[in-house]
């Protein structure tokens, strides 16, 4: 796999990351975005459901951690893990059919559930920048 980091400077750039990683989307992708509270995680996603042509507002499914947005070219599985304190959770979700379906896969937090994501999983880890705005993204793809 391959690393690359990139500064994102405003939330212009992430839109414009977020198209790049959106016009690559094909069934099966899964998207892990790790990183402390207000990074950007969701904003990032939201960047991505645009690009796909998602209709409706995207918010973090913290209390649902998985939320289905069917509207754009592919499916959007939007999960967010940060309560799940059991992969077990996961399996009782029936993790396997988002992330080998006919969709894309995001997952924030999903550090937290490492040892079930998929060998294909792009990796994204956010990190604050030096400058107010600035995002660090160190991503394996």
């Amino acid at each position: 796999m391959e690393e690359k980091i990139i500064t994102i400077k405003n939330e212009e750039e992430t839109r414009a990351f977020g198209g790049r990683l959106a016009e690559e989307a094909k069934p099966g992708m899964v998207i892990a975005l790790i990183g402390d509270l207000g990074t950007g995680k969701t904003t990032l996603t939201k960047s991505i459901a645009a690009a796909l042509g998602v209709q409706g507002h995207i918010t973090s499914p913290t209390f649902n951690i998985v939320k289905e947005y069917k509207t754009g070219r592919l499916p959007l599985y939007h999960f967010d893990v940060y309560r799940i304190t059991d992969p077990d959770e996961m399996y009782e979700l029936g993790y396997e059919e988002y992330f080998y379906g006919d969709g894309v896969c995001i997952i924030e937090w999903a550090d937290l559930i490492e040892e079930l994501l998929p060998e294909h999983t792009i990796r994204i880890e956010i990190q604050y920048g030096e400058n107010e705005g600035e995002r660090i993204y160190r991503c394996t793809f």
